[in-house]
């Protein structure tokens, strides 16, 4: 376990290397513009790539998607921001996240039913997920969950998509059966119940996609995120220099990264 842990971080600190010098320019400029709208509907965006909105605590910022990992258990897409930050999420879950004040190093999932399948069954369903946290390296947090299916909540961060056309659920960690595995001290919050998650799913065209999705890395930490932009009309608009330039740091990283994990 311990040498599994130091190849991730090793991992990461290549991938986040890769980043530096001459594009420091550009995601600060990047991040003066967020600041001055006041959101991301202004940024220009190269539409060749994919993108999320993310929301924390009232802030607006991008992620853009540097790989997509192929498992058993599904792909898991490898998401960057522009303050090095890094999601990972599998069919729309949180498997993943470095760089935040709390992190999930390591997240293992069972199999689980098709979103579809969740939706038609209709009933709830309990599983459980066992994660990393750091600070503190809590190793093998186990969180016993149900999942349901709620109608359209009446207040999210999600933007330009009517709610109403979505199926919505709702994941809830169900209080006095979380437990630890070889759990260490001294992580604060470890022991709070963590809020629900909520998933935003299209089932339009025959396809399930998770493009809305609510999560709380810790009980005093939580963030939103939506795929963006929001395409009308077939289009999602025009990029831009400024998006190409950052865009090439994070696919260069994703690349570095892969070959760190090949080796």
């Amino acid at each position: 376990m311990k040498i599994r842990f130091i190849i991730a971080v090793v991992s990461m600190v290549a991938v986040l290397a890769a980043c530096s010098g001459g594009t420091d320019a550009m995601v600060r400029t990047l991040q003066q513009v967020v600041r001055r709208d006041g959101g991301i509907a202004g940024v220009q965006l190269n539409s060749n790539f994919r993108y999320l909105r993310i929301t924390v605590a009232g802030r607006v910022a991008l992620m853009v998607l540097g790989s997509v990992d192929s498992l058993p258990q599904g792909a898991v897409e490898v998401w960057y921001s522009s303050q090095r930050e890094v999601l990972r999420f599998q069919n729309g879950r949180t498997v993943g996240a470095v760089g935040l004040t709390t992190e999930w190093r390591e997240v293992v999932l069972p199999a689980l039913p098709s979103w579809s399948e969740l939706a038609r069954t209709g009933q709830p369903f309990r599983w459980s997920r066992v994660r990393d946290v750091m600070p503190g390296y809590s190793f093998g947090v186990i969180d016993s969950l149900v999942l349901r299916v709620i109608s359209p909540p009446r207040k999210t961060e999600m933007l330009g998509v009517d709610p109403q056309g979505l199926t919505w659920f709702e994941e809830q960690v169900e209080p006095g059966e979380r437990v630890g595995g070889l759990m260490a001290t001294g992580m604060a919050g470890v022991d709070k119940l963590l809020p629900p998650a909520r998933y935003a799913v299209d089932f339009r065209g025959g396809k399930e996609t998770v493009v809305y999705g609510e999560q709380c890395l810790a009980a005093d930490l939580c963030f939103t995120w939506q795929r963006w932009p929001v395409v009308v009309d077939g289009s999602a608009g025009k990029g831009s220099f400024k998006a190409d330039v950052l865009l090439y740091c994070v696919d260069a990283g994703a690349r570095r990264l892969k070959t760190v994990r090949e080796r």
